[in-house]
């Protein structure tokens, strides 16, 4: 048996998967569950596009219900507001200078990442490169432009 993996989370995100379970669970599984009795009540299956789409569409969802409970059995939740001390973790906002512009992130768990938010995994290159640094401190990371180098200007 393998070692399952656990998942870091802020605080935020654990809630967040928490309401989609439950969003998923009460109200999504159990539309899905009627369009398929009522699909099924109609007659040959072999021809019943409705039937055949529920149940595949039912199939996906009880996947991800699945992933979820998952990851929430699993889930470490990290503390938001570590000692500055420490460096960049998950929960923490880092403030970076890069090509002279300042840019902040928001270091999150990979279940939780959301570029467009700057909201980046810390098992993304460029958390994996910020991961224990300290304000001061320069990390260097390959992107498809060539290297770039980002300056950590503060942590919080």
């Amino acid at each position: 048996m393998t070692a399952i993996n656990q998942v870091k989370l802020t605080k935020e995100g654990f809630e967040a998967l928490k309401q989609e379970l439950a969003v998923l669970v009460d109200e999504k599984r159990p539309k899905i569950v009627e369009r398929l009795s009522f699909a099924r009540q109609q007659g040959d299956l072999t021809e019943n596009s409705d039937y055949t789409n529920a149940k595949e569409e039912l199939e996906f969802l009880d996947g991800r219900i699945s992933e979820l409970e998952g990851v929430l059995k699993t889930a470490t939740i990290v503390n938001g507001s570590p000692k500055t001390s420490e460096g960049v973790s998950v929960g923490t906002t880092v403030t970076l200078k890069v090509n002279g512009d300042k840019h902040i992130y928001e270091i999150v768990g990979e279940w939780e990442a959301d570029p467009v938010n700057k909201k980046i995994s810390h098992q993304s290159p460029l958390g994996q490169a910020l991961v224990g640094k300290k304000v001061g401190e320069r990390v260097q990371v390959e992107a498809p432009a060539g290297k770039v180098i980002y300056e950590i200007l503060a942590i919080e």
